[in-house]
Parts: structure tokens; sequence; C-alpha cells
């Protein structure tokens, strides 16, 4: 028997044990039975079972929904898997029938940065955090283009605008700094044998590393003010909110740490965005415009060869089943749920596909974990339960103390983790499924996490989207068509769309919602974030057969050159990497003017090889921003005066 099992077998025996004393025991007491000193060890039921939640049948539907939508495609999906399974237990609308709601079907989950080595490497971060425990790991510093050995303190896990960051502290200079987990080059190994390295700072608070835009990341080095387009004002004082910004009229003040990725973003925003101060960033944007023109004029360069790729068995961490905490919180809740299972009666018979599937058990497994639970002494020489595997079928014999733990057991801090996470990710679908507001279902959870403390947990935030994708989850659901008031990304004002909604998607970090423009007549889909709001008609629509809505169609398909200096970025994102240090990537997009923004951004450094119109549309483009940013300019001058 293995360190690991043993170890289990040892907590969860005391837990039985414990909790079928009705008196406080000393540790003598309990080492007669199995384990030194005189204090006094006792466990209240309410300090183990969950107290009861009043979750209502739409609550805890949206809550399986969320499940649904993130499975496969969420690092913490087995803890989450577990926690509502512990929500769920003794109810009928918890249980599983293989189905997705309506609500699911209509909408689509895509993290573009989920892989399950990512997830493998998050099971690791985890536990050191929660143990407290200091870390190493080669570390890729994409700025620099350096690999080398970093040895941390992890303090939290941030999902950060699709993206997963370790916050930590570097030993190396003792600065508290934010690691991309995607940009870890080695397994996640303990630097020490120790069972505590460190204490996190009672200072530190994730939220604190929360709503940085791209040119914030790194010490905060000066202020910036550029003047903005009302509307464009109207969605930055929603994009990009206190404390590290704020939106004065129609000036955007922001603080900024790189200089150079401000005048990206002031760039993207074609025109709709003029810099005002300092000066060093409106000749940054000046300069760029002019860059990008002279990149589009004359001949495109001539792209030199692809790097070939060499087959790497070594990189990242291997993919794991549950992360290693959750070992215990799985017997937990297998014991739960067989004893559930046998109701009123001393037996049961349960098909073992069915706690395969419920537990994420694989099938050869199974009897593994039944096993576990057999030899765990439940206090005098007593089961809560028995179970053993004939065939494809499991069955179970219920013994004295299994009235005592048929309750589900308080979630452990990471199933708490994973539900607040999941809420942070498809929280306003959860809300608009359970027709309530997200802050009321997420009290209700919270209560249920006992004494664990959730500090380094982000909070998960609703905002405005969550009444916007309740609205368009009740469009969809009534056929009822909206309409729209959005800002594009290529608009000086805001427009208004009549549509008929068929699909929402959360393509982190961004919500979507995919319809059909009865204006246009044609598929088009709609940011969120740029939506000021959508109003149900009382016009309905019929659903247009074979239509897939979340296809891209109309679209303008570009080859795009990147130099050596931002390649780096582009590759991984999926871009090409070339053997002179560049990268080549072919980007299929709705809207031919963001791209020419998007373009501009890079202020020379991307260069559209074709089509050959584009190329033309951004050299003209970036003619006519220089002549409005010199206009704007001469414009501030005269009005000092």
């Amino acid at each position: 028997m293995s360190h690991d099992t043993d170890k289990l077998i040892r907590q969860l025996s005391l837990v039985a044990f414990l909790m079928a004393e009705l008196r406080p025991l000393t540790a003598r007491d309990i080492k007669g039975n199995e384990h030194t000193g005189e204090e006094l060890y006792t466990l209240r039921s309410e300090r183990y079972f969950l107290p009861p939640l009043e979750l209502d049948d739409d609550e805890l539907a949206a809550l399986q929904t969320c499940l649904y939508l993130l499975e496969g495609r969420f690092a913490y999906a087995e803890p989450l898997r577990l926690a509502l399974q512990n929500l769920a237990l003794g109810r009928a609308s918890g249980a599983r029938d293989g189905a997705p709601t309506s609500t699911a079907v209509r909408v689509e989950v895509r993290d573009p940065d989920y892989t399950p080595e990512l997830q493998g490497r998050l099971g690791k971060l985890e536990g050191a955090i929660t143990k407290q425990r200091t870390v190493r790991f080669h570390y890729w510093s994409i700025g620099r283009d350096e690999e080398r050995e970093r040895t941390i303190n992890p303090y939290a896990l941030l999902p950060e605008n699709g993206t997963w960051y370790v916050i930590g502290e570097d030993q190396g200079d003792k600065q508290v700094k934010n690691f991309r987990v995607s940009r870890i080059r080695s397994e996640i190994r303990f630097a020490t044998r120790r069972e505590r390295d460190f204490r996190i700072p009672e200072t530190f608070d994730v939220e604190d590393f929360r709503g940085r835009a791209e040119w914030q990341f790194g010490e905060t080095v000066g202020q910036a003010r550029i003047e903005l387009a009302p509307d464009t004002a109207w969605w930055a004082r929603r994009a990009y909110g206190k404390p590290r910004n704020r939106v004065d009229g129609d000036v955007f003040v922001t603080e900024y740490a790189r200089l150079p990725l401000l005048a990206r973003w002031v760039l993207r925003q074609d025109g709709r965005a003029v810099p005002l101060d300092p000066p060093e960033l409106r000749k940054l944007v000046l300069e760029g415009a002019k860059a990008a023109k002279q990149a589009h004029t004359g001949a495109p360069p001539e792209p030199a060869a692809e790097v070939r790729k060499r087959w790497n068995d070594s990189a990242g961490e291997r993919p794991t089943g549950p992360v290693a905490p959750e070992r215990f919180g799985v017997l937990q809740s297998l014991l739960a749920y067989l004893l559930t299972a046998c109701g009123e009666d001393k037996e049961a018979v349960i098909p073992a596909a069915d706690l395969a599937e419920r537990f994420s058990i694989p099938p050869e497994a199974l009897e593994e974990h039944l096993s576990l639970l057999n030899l765990v002494n439940f206090g005098g020489g007593c089961y809560a339960v028995y179970a053993e595997l004939h065939g494809d079928e499991v069955h179970v014999d219920k013994e004295l103390f299994g009235d005592t733990f048929r309750r589900p057991p308080r979630l452990t801090p990471l199933e708490a983790r994973a539900i607040r996470l999941a809420l942070e990710f498809v929280g306003p679908m959860i809300a608009a499924g359970a027709h309530s507001p997200l802050d009321r279902v997420r009290a209700k959870l919270e209560e249920t996490f006992g004494a664990f403390a959730l500090a380094q947990t982000p909070t998960p935030h609703g905002g405005a989207e969550e009444d916007l994708v309740a609205s368009l989850s009740r469009a969809i659901a009534e056929h009822k068509l909206v309409e729209l008031e959005y800002l594009k990304p290529d608009s000086m004002e805001v427009e208004t769309r009549t549509v008929e909604p068929y699909k929402i998607e959360r393509r982190l970090p961004h919500w979507y919602v995919h319809t059909w423009d009865t204006d246009r007549d044609a598929a088009r889909s709609y940011r969120l974030d740029r939506m000021r709001k959508a109003k149900l008609t009382r016009r309905t629509f019929e659903p247009r057969e074979g239509f897939d809505p979340a296809e891209l169609h109309e679209t303008t398909k570009a080859r795009v050159w990147y130099a050596p200096e931002v390649a780096r970025w582009e590759v991984e994102k999926g871009a090409a990497e070339l053997v002179d240090g560049a990268a080549l990537g072919e980007r299929s997009v709705g809207s031919a003017d963001w791209l020419v923004g998007e373009v501009l951004s890079f202020r020379g450094a991307a260069v559209v090889l074709e089509p050959l119109a584009l190329r033309k549309q951004v050299a003209a483009r970036a003619t006519e921003l220089q002549k409005e940013l010199r206009v704007a300019a001469a414009r501030r001058k005269a009005a000092a005066h």
C-alpha cells in the first residue's frame, strides 16, 4: 500500500471515529484505536457536514448547467463536479440524466488557454498554495526571450483575460510578481522537503492584481490622458474600471507601466482616441501611424521559411485525473452517495457505469476506490458501508453509522474555489438560467463554504453583461427579435441593430451573441461588452433551418507578417515561427475595418501581405490617421495659447 493511500485511510478513519464518539477524546484515546499528547479532540457534526442549502430547482439546474458548459474546458472541472455532487445530494433535480439543459444547448464556452497540461500545472500550483510550499520551475520570460529557473512562494492563482497566472514572491529579488502558467517550461517541483515553507502575508490581496490592461503589467511609471469619441468613452468606462483607470467626461485617464503597449491601444481605436499626455505617448502614436504607412507602401516583405518543429516529450505537466488534494473529497462524496442510494434500506445495487461517470472515476480504478472505503474502520469495528464490485454492478451494504454520514460533507477549500472560479467564467449564464441575480446565487453558495478562507480566490464579477445575458437568453428561448444598441470596434457612434439571436458564446475573455441581422440580411456576431442595451421586441421569428450561427460568414482572410520584435507573442497565439525570427499568421475576421485597426496598432511591426486591397486600405488609413493626429495636436496647441 502506498504512503498516500495509507494516509488517506487514516484521515477517513479519524473523521469517522471522531464523528461516532459523543465526547471529546484525548490523543491517547485515539491512539488506543489507532493514534500522543493529552490535547482534547472532537469533531462536531456541524463542522463536518454542509449546512442546509436553500437552492431552488432553477438555481440547482443552473449550477449543473455550469458543469456541463465547463467540462473539458475548465482546469477545475473535477473539484467542481465533486462540489456540485455534494450540493445536489438527496435532491431529485441534482441527478444527472446525461441530457444538457436548454441553456447549455444555447451556450458555448471556449477557453483558448486550456490544455490538459495546464490542468496538471494548476493542480500542482493549487497544492503548493494550499500547503504554502515553495516551488521551482523553468519559466520563459517572453519579453526578454529568456528561459531560466524560478523559485517562488505561490500566493494565488488568477484567471485574467482568458489567461491563468500564478502570483507569488520571486525568491530571486523578493518581489511579488505574476507568472503566466502557460509559459512554464518544466515540471513544477517543491523546492524543499519541509511541510511548510512560508506564510502568505496578511497584506496580500489577489484583487490588487485584477483588472489590469495589457499596458499595466509591471511597475506603474506614469499616468496618461487620452481624448475619446463620446461613445468610445462610454465603452472605456465599462471596459476599464477603477482603480487604475477613470473617464473624466471624454478623457480616459489611465496608469501605465509600458507606454508602447498603451500606444498600441490608442492606434487600435483607429482615430477614436487622441493622446493628450504624456508627450512621449503622442510621439509614439504619430510615429506608429507613419511606420504603418511605410510598411504598406511598395512591395511587401518576402517571408522566410518556417521553423521545423521538434517533437518534445518532456515539456509541461502530464495530464492528471482529479487533483491530489481531492482524493479525500472523492471518497467523501462517494461514501455519501452510496449511503443515499441505500435510502431507508440496508442495501442497494448500483450500475458500476453510473458511479464511474458521476464521479469521473476510470472504470478500471472503481474497485480500488471501493476497496479504500472498505478498509476504513468506522470506530469499534463497524463500517458505514461495505461495497463490492460484481461484474457491472456495485452491491452496497449499509451498517450502523450509515445514517450519520448520509448528509453531504462540507466543501473542501478547493471545491469552494472551483465554484467561485466557475462563477467567474460563466456566472451570468448561471444567473440567467436560475432566473435570479448572480449575487444571490453566489451568496447562497458562499454560505456553504464554512470556515474556509477564500481571500486569495478572485470574487466573481457580474455587472452589465449579466443583465444582457439574461435578456438575450430569454430572447433565444422565446424566439424574440432584439434591438441592440451596439458600438462597433471601427465606429464612432453607437448604432441600433435588429437581430434574431441564436446562440451565446463565452470565448474568453469576452461574451458573444451569434445572430442573424435582419437589417443587413446577414449573419453577425456581437460582443456583449460593446453592447449598451438589448431590448426584446414583441415580434417573434422562425429559426432559420440549417443555419449555424457560430460559423463565420462573409469573412476577410489575410496573411500577416510579424517582425521579430513582436513575433514571439504572435507565435504564442498560433502564428508560424520563421527561421529569421519573424512570424507568419493567417487571420480570418468578419470585419476588414477591425483588422485595419489591429494592424495599425503594431506600429509598422505587422504587415499585411495579402490581399492587396487590404494592404492599400491599411496604407490609406495610416495616412489619414497621421493627418488627424497632427490636426488634433495643432488644435490643442492653439487652445493652450
